[in-house]
């Protein structure tokens, strides 16, 4: 027992952590830890235990805490302390400006372009995706600049013919035949062409056979009005279907959480669907972006790391007809495993969440994005259940779609501390149970050797008794 106790303590001293024998009888550790850590002139706060030989349960109170900020740490000490917050990470609490954001909760990327080579000529090679994109105000003013255009043009031409032809000049002659019908003035010309163009034709103005310009003008025109009308409709259709209107009815959580869910630490957000219209082949995927340094010293200022939501198990395919809580395990491959309550909040990251899916109407692939910045993730909170059972139907409440409560036993210590802890209560169990087996052995050899002693004295025994009764046989 007292190797066991000599052991637990270095292990603590080395690692940080606060070991706990097996035995109740064992004195705490903790004391030690807090000793060692306020003569170095730091606060210290009462940490959170594990306790008992069979599993793991987790105080409401936080492991050591740091200064408030930097200037701070610096009037107090003079230099930065060797350890950090005292999860044993080596970090720092220090205020920071809020993070701006790559992707707003509207799901627009909030990313600007400068200096690009040839964006004009670019974007008109791609019209039709550009009248897209803009916005309605700015497609109608194109089309309605298109269609004025063109009547001006047709117009000018039309005035043009009739000028040279003569028409303007000899109106009063009866054997005169003008290429168009009641064309005067350019006024003339100008409704001339727009009743050719939009096929309005009242009848009073036309085109004669005097001149085969003025029959081919009116063919151009009418395809170029064809052309247009075709071009139009079809920008205004696309984009009215689009499936980014879709996403305006489905919702993202305003915050994340993180808490317990299966014995594990996971980080969860909520998404709904509020049409009953079906979002086909559903499915979620996440990423976490903040700037890194890399170990050549580069800086990337936008790193994006994948956040496994259940690519292996297939739970990242959802069935989205009530609101579902998406869930990430913070295990060894994610890159939140070694960030605990107190990091979060001086962390510098941005998790991107992205749902996909086809529109059921338009058979259309719909992508509906939201982000969480590391404050609006809320540590030690679950969501609000939304779905009710009623007497033959489900019922789904979204007043509390976005509502979440608080959950005081969930862990403020980083999974990858809770795997420390859990790695290093299991060897503690280890050691204390061969200590026992050691014991029970010795114990065992101890009476296996006094049953042999016993045996082999009342052996012995016998064998003096048969030797003496044979001698006073031969004796007689």
């Amino acid at each position: 027992m007292y190797r066991m106790r000599n052991l637990l303590v270095r292990v603590d001293r080395l690692l940080g952590h606060s070991a706990f024998s097996p035995n109740p009888s064992l004195p705490c550790l903790c004391t030690l830890c807090s000793d060692w850590w306020r003569d170095r002139g730091l606060q210290s706060e009462p940490l959170a235990i594990l306790t008992g030989p069979s599993g793991m349960s987790v105080g409401t109170t936080p492991r050591y805490n740091v200064v408030s900020s930097w200037e701070e740490d610096i009037q107090r000490h003079g230099n930065m302390p060797a350890l950090g917050n005292g999860f044993g990470n080596g970090k720092i609490q220090t205020r920071r400006k809020p993070r701006v954001r790559f992707v707003n909760k509207t799901g627009q990327c909030n990313v600007n372009f400068s200096h690009m080579e040839e964006q004009s000529q670019r974007y008109l090679a791609d019209i039709f995706t550009t009248c897209v994109d803009i916005r309605w105000r700015w497609m109608f003013f194109l089309f309605s600049l298109a269609f004025i255009l063109s009547w001006l043009a047709f117009g000018f031409i039309f005035w043009l013919i009739a000028l040279v032809h003569g028409d303007f000049d000899r109106t009063s002659s009866e054997d005169f035949t003008p290429c168009i019908m009641q064309v005067n003035s350019f006024v003339a010309a100008f409704l001339f062409s727009v009743e050719t163009q939009t096929t309005i034709g009242y009848g009073f103005r036309c085109v004669t056979e005097e001149c085969p310009l003025a029959v081919l003008m009116v063919v151009v025109q009418s395809i170029l009005g064809c052309i247009i009308d075709a071009f139009m409709i079809g920008a205004i259709m696309a984009k009215m279907a689009r499936p980014k209107k879709r996403a305006q009815t489905l919702l993202f959580s305003h915050n994340a959480v993180i808490a317990l869910r299966d014995g594990k630490l996971c980080l969860m957000w909520r998404v709904g669907n509020l049409r009953k219209s079906h979002i086909v082949e559903a499915h979620v995927r996440a990423q976490l972006i903040k700037p890194r340094v890399t170990e050549e010293g580069e800086y990337i200022p936008i790193d994006q790391i994948d956040i496994n939501v259940g690519y292996d198990q297939g739970t990242d395919r959802i069935f989205l007809v009530s609101p579902l809580t998406i869930i990430h395990e913070i295990n060894e491959e994610s890159p939140l495993f070694g960030i605990s309550k107190q990091d979060l909040a001086s962390e510098d990251f941005e998790i991107v969440v992205i749902l996909e899916g086809m529109v059921e109407a338009t058979a259309m692939t719909a992508q509906v994005r939201s982000s969480y910045l590391s404050s609006e993730i809320l540590w030690g909170h679950r969501f609000e259940p939304v779905v009710f059972e009623e007497k033959n139907h489900y019922k789904v409440d979204f007043t509390h779609f976005h509502k979440t409560y608080e959950v005081p036993s969930t862990p403020r210590c980083s999974a990858k501390d809770i795997e420390d802890s859990k790695s290093l209560h299991s060897a503690a169990n280890f050691c204390y149970e061969n200590e026992l087996a050691f014991c029970q052995e010795d114990e065992e050899e101890d009476g296996i050797r006094g049953i042999l002693g016993t045996e082999m004295e009342t052996l012995s025994a016998s064998l003096n008794s048969d030797q003496r009764s044979h001698h006073k046989e031969s004796e007689i």
